[in-house]
């Protein structure tokens, strides 16, 4: 699990908006730019080269999970 302070200040590098972790901590997620990065060795990679696209039923998800 990623440590809220990190998170807080953790900004995607496409929208440049903050991040949500996934419901199993496994990536950190994009609403802005749909897109989710790994989280490797609770480690965020955030390269977009490594990111993928979220599905849009995922997407609709993280919406309704960020309001």
């Amino acid at each position: 699990m990623i440590d809220r302070e990190l998170l807080a200040i953790l900004v995607c590098p496409v929208s440049k908006t903050s991040l949500v972790p996934s419901e199993n901590g496994e990536e950190l997620q994009c609403v802005a730019s749909g897109l989710a990065y790994p989280v490797r060795d609770g480690i965020p990679v955030l390269l977009a080269d490594e990111a993928r696209e979220l599905e849009p039923d995922e997407l609709e998800r993280l919406r309704q999970r960020s309001q």
